[in-house]
């Protein structure tokens, strides 16, 4: 047998340690700068052959990472969720205007509006986007034939005069009688007056109401038009103007707006569940909305058209959160109860629910979802 092959061989860790013990006999004033070399030496081979050992291991691993990053939807980039709640949509009082030119005005609008939204680079989106409320698009509802002011409800009346008595006097408590000791006073879940509407309590598929003209194609629960009549009645007494827009709408226009807002942010990049979920913030789920019940109303006033927070600070906004209860109208959507009613503050959204419910809820500061938990059975 060769005796070259009895030679016992050194690994590289050995042959490390001996070229630098030879190194350090040599040169022992730099003795350290050998030790360093061999710990690094070591060290990175040490590194290198774990990784080598596991090749497959960290290959699957980094095809399992791949994979799960090409396909989630966080590795896209997020629409800014910065949006203002404010609207440039111009408000005109004159009936007369043409209504297919607004029409086009619109549809430019809403195209403009898709165009920004494709732009992910911005950090606020225009004001021309319509703007998030939980409960409508503005863009959609608001024009010229979507008014209502007081003059055009005494109209209506009037047109309506000679209809049957049962029309002409409805059945609305008296804003002017004392509420009752409140300890005694409860309500029943079957009145319709206090029916609780939200994403936790959709209305009943067979519900249904008497819908009645406030003026023109705007309806609603024609239970609450005289209610609605003398409150505006009053506040224009007061000095104030309210205009109501966007009261009644059905199913077939509540689910148009809610699947437009979840397109418009699935094309802004947002998956199908991150879209729905915002849109649910903005339009409400159908059949979750009290406008589809025809007991809430927007309303608006002389020279401030928007539905944003701005309208709590105008004299029509004022009036209304003193006032309305009187009348058996509450804020729905107050500040300071988004936790509550999962919807951001809504001054301008305002919801029928009877002079008696209105007066407790405003004397204690309380929510619809908060009046249910204490005074229904």
């Amino acid at each position: 047998m060769n005796a070259s092959h009895l030679q016992k061989k050194y690994s590289y860790k050995e042959k490390i340690i001996s070229r630098v013990g030879k190194f350090n006999r040599k040169h022992k004033h730099l003795s350290l700068l050998g030790l360093t070399y061999a710990f690094a030496a070591i060290f990175i081979y040490n590194f290198l052959f774990y990784f080598y050992r596991n090749i497959k291991r960290f290959t699957c691993l980094a095809c399992i990472l791949l994979f799960f990053v090409s396909s989630s939807s966080f590795s896209y980039p997020a629409m800014s969720l910065n949006i203002s709640f404010e609207s440039d949509i111009s408000l005109e009082e004159d009936s007369s205007y043409d209504s297919s030119v607004i029409s086009q005005e619109e549809i430019a609008e809403s195209d403009a509006e898709l165009a920004q939204q494709r732009d992910l680079d911005t950090q606020v989106l225009d004001e021309a986007l319509d703007a998030i409320n939980p409960d409508v698009s503005e863009a959609d509802h608001l024009n010229t034939d979507n008014q209502v002011s007081l003059d055009d409800m005494l109209e209506a009346v009037a047109e309506n005069e000679n209809t049957t008595e049962n029309e002409k006097t409805l059945e609305i408590e008296n804003s002017n009688v004392p509420l009752a000791d409140e300890a005694k006073v409860t309500f029943s879940r079957d009145d319709w007056k206090i029916m609780l509407v939200n994403k936790q309590h959709p209305f009943p598929e067979d519900y249904s109401f008497p819908l009645g003209t406030i003026s023109g194609s705007m309806r609603c629960d024609e239970r609450i038009i005289q209610p609605l009549l003398d409150m505006m009645k009053a506040a224009r007494q007061d000095g104030v103007s309210l205009i109501i827009c966007s009261p009644y709408r059905d199913r077939d226009r509540q689910t148009m707006l809610f699947n437009n807002k979840i397109d418009r942010y699935m094309e802004a990049g947002m998956s199908y569940m991150d879209a729905y979920n915002l849109a649910s913030q903005a339009v409400t789920v159908p059949g979750s909305s009290e406008h589809q019940v025809g007991l809430a109303i927007d309303i608006i006033t002389d020279g401030y058209s928007s539905l944003d927070e701005g309208f709590g600070n105008t004299a029509a906004g004022k009036w209304l959160k003193e006032n309305s209860y009187k009348y058996g109208f509450i804020l729905r959507y107050p500040a300071g109860k988004e936790e509550i009613t999962s919807i951001e503050f809504e001054p301008w959204h305002f919801r029928y629910v009877g002079v008696d419910a209105a007066t407790i809820m405003a004397q204690n500061d309380m929510c619809l979802e908060e009046f249910w938990n204490t005074y229904v059975e």
